[in-house]
């Protein structure tokens, strides 16, 4: 039984495909032809291919005490067959089959991105020896308290402490962050992260499966499976409607003893409105998001984006661009056009991130450059037999003076959550202060505004970045609570603890890093410039990476669910009107199938409403100054 139905599950659109063709051969047979005998065979051969997996699914939920609408259909057209009505017998099963298809394409989602995390995890590791020679080996046999080399442009293997070496950590991976971490002895590493310029010797404290890179991949696995056995709503519903008409058929049958009547109950009772109804709803919802830059994951997306009440929002990459930029100059000294183009020029030699930001304000090129690195300080660059430095305040007053002045305006601009970077000569007659920091999405304040008025109860933002940091690029929006020096596992577990204080979480996020999070969340929404991964264990994706879409998101979710509970309750309302003809001698199995199918096309057109290009938006709901913004959502 079991390859049968792999069988059918295998070639299921096929065989729809097939049926359909069959059926409208059956219809051209009877009408165009008036050939009834091949129709009724055609409806027959229809019937029977469709009842076949539907049975053997019966079958199964039976065995395990669950009474499906696999059931009930099952006697509906094993009765319709058994008393002649062939062409409903096909009708049920092809609309069944429909039904299965579309919920199909809707729900399917991939695991590869999940696969290549894993593969990203680092495998072996260059262990010191006592006499000093390195030996490589597999991180699954590595123990704590062995030391490591690691070299520039390697992965780091393990977590553990720096015990000598200094350099720059690229640690995306892990905290999201884009801004190189300066590492010195003492540091704690974490595996995953790349190690970008330096060399260092790092003594083990985790490896392997114990470290955070590979629970970052274990809470993803566990998450993701927990989600995968989602109940279908119509399931959930047919645990009640399939037993009562089922009981409704029996109690028929046995009063009047007449078998056909109690067969065209179960005929009419049959849900084929219902069945079609919230997969054509999905369908349409789920292409309304597509045409503005939305990606659902299938129905039960929208049904639990409709109770959210608290959204926590990744910083880095998610509210920001994720892109260093110059954002304040400050000149003490020379001819700004000057010196900044010259300090420009000095960064372009680099491919530091931070001397990428300045490297942009470059004017005119200078070619006579020559520059030399100070690891973890800066740059010493020599121009026209005059010596400029370039880097932090530790640097400049190492090789020029301190300066009052400009330690007020560095500690200033640090204050405010920039990365500073100090260029000066010898003597401070060019002297220029540089702050760099990843600015704000365009949209962020409106779109987290519109989250207000949606009634989101509570914002938060989660960082990997410093407190300090983290407070003042909130600082400009309407966050309700900001929490920076945040590991993934540390985010996986506040949205795990607002989800046991009864909150509803949204996560959204666009790394690696982020990943434990948004699998753990109620809805997972990821902006489509993100990584693999974090797109595939998202519920829902940002195409267009436009915040100002996650409230088109909730509210396109909301409708969606009540269009679906419309056809429900469309198709329930059919069904109790049909049992009332038949009962009071009005309906027959030819005027009730009428019925029926009408009720079909109504759920579908009904559906169909979902199917629009734009989200109405009120005047009275936004600022004019932000009312432009709006229209685009």
């Amino acid at each position: 039984m079991v390859k049968i139905q792999q069988f059918f599950v295998k070639y299921q659109k096929i065989i729809l495909s097939l049926n359909t063709v069959l059926i409208l051969l059956a219809e051209a047979a009877k009408w165009l032809f008036h050939i009834n005998a091949a129709y009724q065979v055609l409806m027959l051969v229809v019937g029977v291919i469709g009842l076949i997996p539907i049975l053997l699914t019966a079958i199964s939920s039976l065995k395990v005490k669950l009474v499906s609408i696999d059931v009930l259909v099952s006697l509906a057209v094993i009765g319709a067959i058994i008393i002649g009505e062939f062409n409903e017998a096909a009708i049920v099963t092809w609309l069944f089959a429909l039904g299965d298809v579309l919920e199909e394409l809707t729900l399917k989602k991939t695991r590869k991105a999940v696969s290549d995390l894993t593969k990203m995890a680092p495998r072996t590791a260059l262990v010191l020896q006592d006499d000093g020679t390195t030996e490589e080996e597999d991180v699954d046999f590595i123990d704590p308290g062995e030391k490591i080399l690691i070299k520039t442009g390697d992965q780091v293997p393990v977590d553990g402490k720096i015990v000598s070496g200094s350099g720059y950590l690229n640690e995306a991976n892990v905290n999201g962050e884009s801004k190189p971490a300066d590492k010195k002895q003492g540091d704690q590493v974490y595996a995953g992260t790349i190690l970008e310029d330096g060399t260092l010797t790092v003594e083990t404290t985790a490896a392997g499966d114990d470290t955070t890179f590979g629970k970052i991949i274990e809470m993803v696995e566990e998450a993701q499976d927990s989600k995968s056995h989602t109940e279908k709503l119509i399931n959930r519903f047919s645990k009640y409607y399939t037993p009562a008409v089922l009981v409704i058929a029996i109690i028929v049958g046995l009063i009047t003893r007449d078998f056909k009547l109690a067969i065209t109950v179960m005929v009419l009772g049959c849900p084929g409105a219902l069945v079609i109804g919230v997969p054509v709803s999905t369908v349409a919802g789920i292409g309304n998001g597509a045409k503005n830059g939305v990606m659902f994951k299938g129905s039960q997306v929208m049904d639990a984006a409709r109770k959210i009440d608290e959204i926590a929002f990744d910083k880095t990459g998610t509210l920001t661009v994720g892109h260093p930029e110059v954002n304040k100059i400050e000149v003490l000294s020379g001819n700004k056009d000057e010196v900044v183009n010259l300090a420009a020029n000095i960064e372009s030699q680099s491919n530091h991130p931070l001397a990428k930001a300045m490297a942009k304000l470059s004017g005119q090129k200078i070619d006579q450059i020559e520059t030399k690195t100070v690891k973890g300080k800066g740059m010493i660059a020599d121009l026209d037999r005059e010596r400029y430095y370039l880097g932090n305040l530790a640097l400049i007053e190492e090789n020029t003076f301190a300066n009052p002045k400009l330690t007020q305006v560095v500690n200033k601009l640090s204050n405010l959550g920039n990365s500073v970077v100090v260029l000066a000569n010898s003597d401070q007659s060019k002297l220029a202060i540089f702050g760099i920091k990843d600015r704000l999405r365009s949209e962020a304040e409106i779109a987290l505004m519109q989250l207000k008025q949606l009634g989101i109860k509570k914002l938060v933002m989660l960082s990997g970045d410093n407190q300090e940091t983290a407070q003042q690029i909130a600082a400009d929006l309407p966050i309700d609570e900001v929490h920076g020096q945040m590991l993934p596992a540390d985010k996986a577990q506040f949205v795990k603890q607002e989800q046991e204080n009864g909150h509803h979480v949204t996560f959204i996020g666009d790394g690696v890093n982020d990943s434990p999070a948004l699998a753990n969340a109620d809805v997972a929404i990821a902006i489509g410039s993100g990584t693999d991964v974090a797109v595939d264990v998202s519920d829902i994706v940002l195409v267009k990476n436009d915040l100002r879409k996650i409230a088109y998101a909730l509210s396109i979710s909301k409708r969606t669910v009540l269009n679906m509970n419309e056809n429900i309750v469309i198709a329930l309302l059919t069904v109790l009107l049909l049992f009332i003809g038949l009962f009071a001698g009005y309906v027959e199995m030819a005027s009730g199938m009428f019925i029926h199918e009408f009720s079909i096309l109504v759920v579908i057109l009904n559906g169909m409403r979902l199917i629009r290009n734009r989200r109405k938006v009120d005047n009275h709901q936004f600022p004019d100054k932000e009312k432009d913004l709006a229209l685009n959502m």
